[in-house]
């Protein structure tokens, strides 16, 4: 740990900065087994080439539902691993999200026995439960009191109904409770700003949001999806340079930046089946010279026809890669 419990929120609003990844994971083609050389080049490839400031490990992105709690780890440790090799650093934070909480609590303390910088707990899925305040906290005070690691609340509407501002608040008096991936209405990411921006980080997965957010309420974070890797090549770095110049104050610039992204983003949304996020997402990387590889069930691949859609809209989306990747050249 580089902090104490007592520390935890100061050091993560020093450190818990820019622009974090959320990393897929590769798995082998054919056995599905964990792609370990597969997720290592790709976690280089963002943190040299694409300059990400920090990683997240394990979460939905990388398909952790499909995962044993022993990949799971592994894939923590890889990540330590990376984000400490080479000339630039970057923080992790890692998922330990699941519907057990004895193995929320397992891979929290994993992640910190390791050296992760911070955890990140979904909301829990309640059965049954007309009121969800009570179980909550009673559930986030419980996790926390079982490590000293910094910890990020995370509410999506997957978990069946979202945390309120007020309530995330509230939960915000914990002592090693650091921030939030708070995947809601931008109302409700505002008003919570408001009420508790001072004693927890707050910040969306929605990159489209993110200049905004610098711009008018003064975010430091973007925690974190998949468009660190996906609108960006080692030539193309746009969502890195319209960050740093909206942290430097050149909104008018940075505005210019961000709208010259909307090709490839409207080449992503208008290619995806709604019914194949991942798959598709994985093949755009390939596409992009990463490694993708295959999903695993109930996850479902693109078909070949799916693939041309998506290969050509990647063509014409105005890019600037090196060379297209493998998957282009099948």
């Amino acid at each position: 740990m580089k902090y104490s419990r007592s520390d935890a929120k100061a050091f993560s609003r020093q450190h818990m900065r820019g622009i974090w990844a959320a990393a897929s994971t590769p798995f082998v083609p054919g056995s599905l087994e964990l792609d370990e050389r597969g997720l290592r080049a790709n976690l280089r490839h963002w943190i040299d080439d694409l300059m990400v400031d920090g990683l997240f490990i394990a979460g939905k992105q990388g398909e952790f539902f499909s995962m044993s709690v022993a990949e799971r780890k592994r894939t923590m440790e890889i990540g330590v691993e990376e984000a400490a090799a080479g000339q630039r650093k970057v923080q992790t934070i890692m998922s330990a999200s699941d519907q057990n909480i004895d193995t929320v609590i397992e891979l929290a303390q994993f992640a910190e026995r390791i050296g992760g910088d911070y955890v990140v707990v979904h909301a829990p899925i309640l059965h049954f439960h007309d009121a969800h305040e009570r179980p909550v906290i009673d559930y986030y005070q419980h996790v926390a009191s079982q490590v000293s690691i910094g910890m990020a609340l995370w509410s999506h509407p997957d978990s069946g109904y979202l945390l309120s501002p007020e309530l995330c608040a509230r939960i915000a008096d914990i002592e090693n409770v650091v921030a939030i991936k708070y995947s809601v209405p931008r109302e409700m990411y505002v008003r919570l700003t408001q009420l508790a921006g001072d004693k927890i980080i707050v910040s969306t997965a929605s990159e489209k949001e993110w200049l905004d957010n610098i711009v008018e309420l003064g975010w430091q974070l973007y925690l974190c999806s998949s468009p660190p890797y996906t609108l960006q090549t080692k030539d193309d770095l746009r969502m890195r340079e319209y960050t740093d110049l909206a942290f430097a104050g050149r909104t008018a610039d940075a505005r210019k930046v961000r709208g010259s992204l909307d090709p490839v983003r409207d080449a992503i949304k208008r290619s995806r089946p709604a019914d194949k996020p991942f798959a598709h997402q994985k093949y755009w990387q390939e596409l992009l010279g990463q490694v993708g590889g295959p999903v695993r069930r109930p996850l479902l691949e693109l078909s070949d026809a799916e693939k041309a859609v998506t290969r050509k809209a990647f063509e014409d989306c105005g890019l600037k890669a090196p060379g297209l990747g493998r998957a282009a050249a099948e």
